[in-house]
């Protein structure tokens, strides 16, 4: 690598720490940089080698920091948007992670130039003069570097224009500003001054920002565009500085694009492109048209980009690879009829670049006038292309060609410095590093997913490849050279072999170290392993926990211990170890799953949240870190946190490897091992490991690949930020000891470049690195000049083709279809098609068999007919099963007849339920539940809740909908005065007209209002001034002034004055008290509804009690059946559910009913009644059961009785021990009986005192309903009445909102008229003081000009049109000046003026002048007249309105008096109803000597609640008499104040007037009226004068409009005299072209004629014709020097028109040949 510092300066040390302008720094440090910045000088420049970023390398560690040198970069980023800039005619420039490449596009050389932050590259922009490039960083608080080109020294650098990145940078047309726009979280875009390091301006966006770009037509002007927007800028200079004012564009109609390319036009409109191809042309920051190709075609096929205007046209590309040429005419001139117009063009040219190309930028060459352009390829390359559209333009060529997007695989050869990638773009490429070219490249329809070189025991040759692809396809690729031909210019991927082991994308191959077996892994979550021979043949897969991360075979260490074993990795975070697969072991036919091959497995489980730091040791707590570290405090004791997904990994030692985590668990290296315990499910398991190593800075940056050198010295590592991290390994080690100390290079993008893949050369000269920003770097481990210095000479050796390859074996088939079976699903298909066709051969056998049965049974059929009938055998007995077999399928019939009309019994059963339950709602008897106690007798029975009680409809029909002649309820002034501002804006205004036009005031009108120009402006000065002291005076507050809010105030507190406060009583209607009626009912119901719920929960406890105690009584009589007659105990009476209890047994249907019911409905003719005693029959059949039950007991009992006589001792013992035990039973039996019986007689009784309780607050509601019903009443008859009157209140408040407004139209109309008024007085003041001054004070005509002038005049009035009597009343009727009637004016001492006859001696042209001022001023006065009348007409209009208002205030002033004239009488009958109020008498105080007096009318009904918000009130009054004694005190303070405030002031203003009279003495001599001494108007001659120059002003502007005129002509003959002159220029070229050729000629027969003796006279004649010629050249040489000043002149600015020279040219004499024809052809070549 060249250093790009050699030419650098000294002078750089003061300004390295200069930094840009910014907002945010201080006052002080801004001045300071100013003045630094104004010492920069145009050569200052700064040292690169001080500025790159370098690798770094941890304190201690005994690493040289030039351990790699880069050798070469075989990526392009082309994904990056704008990633190409053009220095010179052969040398590009584009970014490449954290460098600039700088490629020679014709030796194929790259420099390089590292980031200086290294936080990576974001954008460049080269300056128009291509001696200067921009570099704009990443990083924190990033820079931007302007380097100087060729001598590549950093020329400027800009600091503070964004937080974390930029995203675009350009320069403008003269490349004296350059813009910056910054990514997230600002996006600011930043205009900067480069060269003196200064910010003109800055403004943030809201969005990401894809390009700025600023106007080739107009330096003030730029446009940003990105994702969903576009902008419009405007540079614009203000007393501050600069500003950007920004306007955002709309796209109307249109869809929201994302706009990667604009194009200013000249005209200021702008073409943008879209995504889905077409373009926009934008006017202002709306879209004028969309441009598409006709009948709606797209433009381009994708997102579309203008970049160009050449030639009249429009250049454009898309990502279709297209370049494409409109008619920029067209565009232009195209005129927009509306929105959403569309243009419809189609193009004039079109280049297609080639297939599976995507442009997504170009750049034109350095060359002046050149057509080629490069452009980028976002599918990978560069190309060059000649853009002129000409018949001999050149084809699109390809500069640089390399893999696009994330590198998916990259792995080295065994025995060559040869390097292998293959990546999504569906290639797979194959480079030498010494030559640092590609060797040969494949393209396959997927892409590429995993790469592996096949190691020497495979191939010997070392030119084997496996790459695995995104549909599961594996392909074995041998790398060789064509037989016969060169193996450097002819080598290539050959496809070997082609298999498809699994249905998802390939993520990992691994050969076995000896060879022998290679196994793939797959995001399927299979392993498959084949045999390696000269072909691949498949073994068998494994399933594996989660898709396949990365496959590595145990080294030959660990062969003596566990054999070969396969470590496979998944990304969640598990890991197994299986065997190698035997390759003599049977395989199973039906598939090639091999479920017992053995393996360990290994679930990883996060251990990062109890994990203790080493002491000592120090780790930056990043944003991410402090939040993970309080999501594990707040998850501690909760599930384990889920692990991160898996990255990479390698084994230490047998059974343990080491593994790297992302996400939460970032920042370690895990140790970890196969646990012996593998009885549970792989997916299930939480291992933790056993030991860890702390990666130091690898928080936010896991480590995605790891790598050993040959040598195993160092341990290289690929992160996750883009960055190179080297370990040192000491001799014998496995894994560092600590990952501390490392040396580090930031070399991919620090974003998005993330760090896959990391290699070393065979023999370590190389490192190798491939990331997801898609380069690829190449570093060597010695520096570039020695490896220049030993390899030069070298090339990677090419593995050599077998002999007679091409005979011998035949091209492999690849797989080309992506849904092709794999492996697996083929065998299975292959299996199932052949079970399936033994299935078919089944079935047809069958099918025989049977009909071959069938002929049989025919013929048995048939000899068992021809039996006689006594021998014959039923069809039961000839076939038996078959008539099982039928009733079988008669009782699945039956079966399904029943599930048929198992919805129609439900129907049925749904018809009773109903029935049964109205039934039960409309019987009282049967809604009445009665619950009587076992032996209290204590009765309690349930309220009666209708369902449909009688008030129910009725509040219904309140709640849905008010009654059709009820109006709304009135609302509270809140809501009225919302209703109001609501009507004014339905209520639309009055049209204002426009204020009529004032005729005559023309320009003559103008230059006499200029001659006044200065006085009025000082009257309007004066009077603005006298205008802000009358607002401040009125502003002024009196002297008993007093604030309105203080007596509001007041008011209220006189009104509310005393302990209670005044309320006003709310508006009472009837509908509110039906609201409050129907709250206190379902109240009610509600409270029904709980105590009746309660009673039926204790009937049902009382019928489990009823069937318990029955239960109990049958273990009663089992444990009598064991004891004797005197020692049984009667159980209690059992208690019996009555019919009342259970009322809804009334309803229920026994059997024996049901028959009852049948049997009179099967009688034909007879009706007999259910039978009412089914029930009693029943219990009479129980009872006789009972009987007969305990008759067989006593039966038993007697015959035990008899048998005790004969009963051993024993037996008599163990008898009374038995007898014993049932004693006690019966007792504990007895007792539990007794208890459950008084607890539940005890539950009723509570049960019935709080119904007691209950019925009094009913009681009470029904009381408070009647009063609630008394009040409606009342209501109800004001309801009409009231409701009239509110309907007459909203019509007079309409009437009064219309009324305003039309007041409002008129006062503005008058506004207008006297603003018209004005005008016209104005104008006739001017006129006047215009008549004064064209006539003198001395005039000796003065006061019969005077007289003429102030002559009246004489008006009549049009005759009115017909049919129009409308117009009798208008203001504005029309009027028409007949001019004077008299010719003559009578004087005032009765003589007589003639007005018609210039007086003699007086000047005729004052006379017209006076006349025509005269006809002005009676225009004046008449229109004076009209204003006037019409303004009077206004104000009789508004006078009208304004009593009709006053009349209809008073009318609603009425109105509500009325209201509430009934709201005092509603309240009044409201307070006559009488209230029935309960009370107790702890509640009475109202006591006379102790007792309570027999009449309490005088007594006063409180309530408790009240009672306690008066006390706190009170206690309210004196916090609140507190704070107005301290404001009271406040506000005296504050007035004390004020007074000495005023005092000194009206001190200050004496003084100020003292001051300004002795001032006024001093200059005048005595005290003047300043506004009339203002307001005084200059001289009348000075006037004058200023009228003589504007005359002259316009007579010289009608002599340079005729003199442009006669340019013009000028220039049309100039025109006409280049284009001759031209014509005889190009014969004096052509006779220049013959003049040297006759000389020549002429020399060589001179050069003849010394030869020769004699002349002859031909030769004569030749030489008179050499001499004419000679003149005529040399008068024709002086004739263009002529032409050429004559053009100079022209073309100069002040030059003067020369008339054309009539000197011809002499006829010429014919020569050799007629002279060429100048007619028809272009000029060409005298441009100047």
């Amino acid at each position: 690598m060249s250093d790009p510092n050699a030419g650098g300066t000294s002078e750089t040390a003061s300004q390295k720490s200069t930094k840009g302008s910014s907002p945010q720094l201080p006052e002080m440090q801004q001045e300071a940089e100013e003045e630094a910045k104004q010492q920069l000088s145009a050569h200052m420049s700064y040292k690169y080698e001080e500025l790159r970023s370098r690798a770094s390398v941890s304190p201690g560690l005994d690493i040289p920091e030039d351990l790699l040198h880069l050798s070469h970069s075989f990526g392009f980023d082309s994904r990056r948007r704008a990633n190409l800039g053009v220095l010179d005619d052969s040398t590009l420039i584009f970014i490449a992670g954290n460098l600039m490449v700088l490629l020679d596009v014709h030796a194929q050389e790259q420099r390089f130039l590292r980031s200086s932050g290294g936080g990576g590259i974001g954008a460049i922009a080269v300056h128009p003069s291509r001696e200067f490039f921009a570099v704009a960083e990443k990083g924190t608080s990033p820079d931007i570097i302007v380097y100087e080109y060729p001598s590549l020294r950093p020329g400027r650098i800009l600091r503070g224009g964004t937080r974390h990145r930029y995203s675009c940078v350009s320069f403008n047309h003269d490349g004296s500003l350059l813009a910056s726009v910054g990514g997230e979280p600002d996006f600011l875009l930043t205009l900067w001054d480069w060269r003196r390091e200064e910010v003109q301006s800055f403004q943030a966006t809201s969005q990401e920002v894809h390009r700025v770009s600023f106007s080739h037509y107009d330096q003030e002007l730029l446009t940003t565009a990105g994702c969903r927007h576009i902008n419009f800028w405007k540079l614009s200079t203000t007393f501050t500085g600069f500003k950007l004012e920004k306007l955002a564009g709309h796209f109307g109609n249109s869809v929201a694009s994302d706009i990667e390319g604009v194009l200013e036009l000249p005209d200021g409109e702008v073409v943008s492109g879209t995504e889905w191809g077409n373009l926009l042309l934008w006017d202002g920051n709306s879209i004028k048209a969309e441009i598409c190709c006709k009948d709606g075609r797209s433009c381009h096929s994708g997102t579309a980009q203008p970049f160009a205007l050449e030639g009249g046209k429009l250049l454009t590309f898309g990502s279709d690879g297209a370049v494409r040429s409109w008619d920029f005419e067209r565009i232009s001139s195209f005129t927009c009829d509306g929105g959403g117009s569309r243009l419809e063009v189609e193009p004039i040219n079109e280049l297609v670049v080639g297939r599976h190309v995507c442009l997504s930028s170009v750049v034109k060459s350095s060359l002046p006038g050149s057509s080629v352009w490069f452009a980028q390829d976002s599918n990978g390359g560069i190309w060059n292309l000649d853009l002129s559209f000409s018949p001999s333009a050149a084809d699109p060529r390809r500069l640089l060609s390399c893999p696009s997007g994330p590198i998916k695989g990259l792995d080295v050869s065994k025995t060559s410095h040869l390097m292998a990638t293959t990546a999504l773009d569906c290639s797979v490429r194959v480079f030498d590093l010494l030559a640092k070219r590609e060797v040969t490249s494949s393209c396959f329809n997927q892409g590429g997913t995993a790469l592996s070189w096949a190691p020497l025991t495979v191939n010997q040759k070392g030119g084997l490849l496996v790459t695995g692809f995104e549909d599961g396809v594996v392909r074995l690729l041998e790398l060789r050279a064509d037989s016969g031909v060169s193996a450097e210019e002819h080598t290539r991927l050959h496809l070997k072999q082609a298999l498809k082991p699994h249905s998802a994308a390939v993520t990992a191959v691994a050969f076995q170290p000896d060879g022998h077996i290679l196994a793939t892994g797959s995001e399927d979550q299979t392993v498959f392993f084949f045999t390696v021979g000269e072909a691949c043949h498949p073994l068998g897969f494994i399933h594996v926990p989660g898709p396949v991360q990365a496959l590595e075979w145990s080294p030959d260490s660990h062969l003596p211990q566990n054999g070969r074993r396969l470590l496979i990795l998944c990304r969640s975070g598990h890991a197994l170890e299986v065997e190698s697969p035997d390759l003599e072991a049977e395989r199973s036919p039906q598939s090639f799953h091999l479920p017992e091959l053995p393996r360990r497995c290994f679930g990883f489980s996060s251990i990062t949240s109890r994990m203790k730091r080493p002491a000592g040791t120090s780790r930056p707590q990043t944003e991410r870190m402090k939040i993970r570290r309080e999501e594990v405090e707040k998850q501690e004791g909760e599930k384990p946190q889920p692990p991160g997904p898996l990255l990479c990994g390698f084994y230490s030692e047998p059974g343990q490897f080491w593994l790297s985590m992302g996400g939460f668990d970032s920042g370690y290296l895990y140790h970890c091992k196969f646990s012996e315990d593998q009885s549970e499910e792989p997916c299930r398991r939480q291992d933790e490991p056993f030991d860890f190593l702390l990666v130091s800075g690898a928080d936010d940056d896991p480590i995605c690949s790891m790598t050993f050198s040959s040598s195993r010295q160092l341990l290289l590592c690929g992160m996750h930020s883009g960055t190179i991290r080297v370990y040192p390994l000491r001799p014998g080690d496995l894994a560092p000891a600590d990952m501390q100390a490392y040396w580090a290079l930031s070399v991919h993008d620090n974003h998005y470049g993330h760090l896959r893949h990391i290699r070393c050369s065979f023999d370590d000269l190389f490192v190798l690195t491939a990331g997801d920003d898609g380069n690829i770097f190449s570093f060597s481990r010695v520096p570039p000049e020695e490896s220049q210095r030993g390899l030069q000479r070298q090339r990677a050796r090419i593995p050599s083709p077998r002999q007679a390859y091409q005979e011998t074996e035949s091209s492999a088939v690849d797989i080309q279809d992506p849904e092709a079976f794999s492996l697996e699903a083929a065998k299975q298909k292959q299996d199932q098609d052949l079970l399936r066709r033994k299935a078919d051969q089944k079935a047809a056998q069958t099918r025989i068999q049977l009909a071959e049965l069938r002929e049989k049974f025919k013929l048995v059929l048939a000899e068992n007919q021809h039996l006689p009938e006594r021998v014959r055998l039923t069809p039961e007995e000839l076939n038996p099963l078959l008539y099982e077999k039928a009733k079988r399928m008669t009782a699945e019939r039956v079966m399904k007849v029943r599930q048929q009309m198992a919805k129609e019994q439900e129907r049925c059963s749904m018809a009773l339920r109903k029935l049964q339950e109205w039934s039960k709602s409309s019987s009282e008897a049967l809604s009445v539940i009665t619950v009587v106690g076992v032996r209290s007798g204590i009765r309690v029975s349930t309220y009666h809740v209708s369902a449909n009680t009688e008030h129910r409809p009725h509040r219904r029909a309140s709640a849905t909908e008010a009654p059709p002649d009820s109006e709304e309820p009135e609302a509270d002034p809140a809501d009225s005065a919302a209703t109001q501002e609501a009507a004014e804006k339905q209520v639309p205004r009055p049209p204002v007209p426009p204020p009529p036009r004032v005729r005559g005031r023309g320009q003559d009108t103008v230059r006499l209002r200029k001659v006044a120009e200065r006085a009025e402006r000082v009257r309007a000065t004066m009077e603005r001034r006298r205008q802000e002291w009358a607002r401040l005076y009125a502003e002024k507050p009196q002297e008993d002034f007093e604030d309105p809010l203080d007596v509001l105030e007041i008011q209220e507190a006189k009104k509310n004055i005393g302990d209670v406060i005044v309320v006003k009583p709310p508006t009472m209607c009837a509908e509110g008290k039906k609201e409050e009626w129907n709250a206190w009912e379902e109240k009610i119901i509600q409270q029904k509804s709980e105590m009746n719920r309660r009673i039926t929960n204790l009937r049902d406890a009382k019928i489990r009690l009823v069937s318990w105690l029955s239960a109990q009584a049958k273990r009663l009589q089992k444990i009598h059946h064991g004891l004797g007659t005197d020692l049984r105990r009667s159980p209690p009476p059992l208690p019996s559910m009555s019919p009342e209890e259970m009322p809804e047994r009334k309803l229920q249907c026994s059997s024996a009913t049901l028959d009852g019911y049948r049997a009179p409905t099967r009688r034909a003719g007879t009706e007999q009644e259910v039978p009412p005693g089914a029930d009693s029959s029943l219990k009479a059949e129980e009872k006789d059961k009972q009987e007969r039950n305990e008759r067989t007991l006593s039966l038993s009992a007697s015959s035990e009785l008899r048998e005790e006589e004969q009963l051993t001792p024993l037996e008599k013992e163990l008898q009374q021990e038995e007898e014993i035990r049932r004693l006690h039973q019966q007792d504990t039996l007895l007792q539990q009986m007794e208890s459950s019986i008084s607890r539940f007689d005890s539950e009723l009784l509570l049960l019935r005192q709080q119904k007691v309780r209950l019925d009094i607050h009913l009681k009470q509601a029904d009381l408070h309903l009647l009063t609630l019903f008394q009040e409606t009443v009342i209501l109800g008859s004001f309801e009409e009445r009231e409701a009239s009157l509110q309907e007459k209140l909203n019509r007079i408040v309409e009437e009064r909102r219309s009324i305003e407004f039309q007041l409002q139209g008129y006062s503005e109309q008058l506004k207008q008229r006297r603003r018209v008024i004005e005008e016209l007085q104005e104008d006739e003041e001017a006129l006047a003081a215009d008549f004064q001054a064209s006539v003198a004070e001395n005039h000796h005509y003065e006061d019969l000009l005077t007289k003429i002038f102030k002559k009246k005049a004489a008006r009549k009035k049009k005759e009115k049109r017909a049919g129009s009597p409308s117009e009798e009343d208008s203001d504005d009727s029309l009027e028409d000046w007949d001019g004077c009637i008299d010719s003559d004016m009578e004087e005032e001492d009765g003589s007589s003026v003639d007005d018609k006859v210039c007086p003699t001696g007086c000047d005729p042209d004052l006379f017209r002048k006076i006349l025509q001022l005269r006809e002005r001023r009676w225009d004046l006065e008449e229109m004076l007249v009209e204003a006037g009348k019409s303004a009077d007409a206004l104000k009789k209009e508004s006078d009208g309105l304004i009593t009709k208002g006053k009349v209809l205030k008073s009318s609603q002033q009425r109105i509500e008096e009325e209201v509430e004239l009934i709201n005092k009488d509603k309240l009044q009958k409201m307070k006559q109803v009488e209230v029935v109020v309960p009370f107790r008498l702890h509640q009475i105080q109202f006591l006379s000597n102790g007792s309570v007096p027999s009449d309490l009318s005088e007594a006063l009904v409180l309530d408790k609640s009240e009672m306690d918000r008066l006390r706190r009130r009170v206690q309210q009054l004196q916090v609140e008499k507190e704070a107005e004694e301290g404001r009271l005190l406040q506000a005296q303070r504050q007035r004390s104040r004020l007074i000495r405030e005023n005092k000194e002031m009206t001190v200050r203003l004496q003084e100020l007037e003292k001051q300004c009279n002795e001032l006024m003495m001093l200059k005048y001599g005595r005290l003047l009226d300043v506004e009339a001494l203002l307001s005084m108007s200059g001289q009348k001659k000075l006037d004058k004068l200023k009228e003589e120059k504007l005359l002259l002003e316009a007579e010289h502007a009608k002599e340079l409009k005729r003199w442009k005129a006669k340019v013009e002509e000028a220039r049309h003959a100039l025109w006409d005299a280049t284009e001759q002159n031209t014509g005889v220029l190009r014969s004096t070229v052509h006779l220049t072209d013959q003049k040297k050729e006759l000389r020549s000629k002429l020399s060589s027969r001179q050069k003849n004629m010394d030869k020769l003796q004699f002349q002859d006279h031909r030769r004569l004649e030749d030489r008179e014709d050499i001499r004419k010629l000679q003149e005529l050249v040399q008068a024709q040489e002086q004739q263009a020097q002529a032409l050429l000043r004559r053009i100079h002149l022209l073309s100069s600015k002040e030059g003067c028109v020369l008339p054309p020279e009539t000197t011809r040219l002499p006829p010429l004499a014919p020569a050799h040949g007629p002279l060429p024809s100048t007619r028809g052809r272009p000029l060409r070549g005298h441009d100047d």
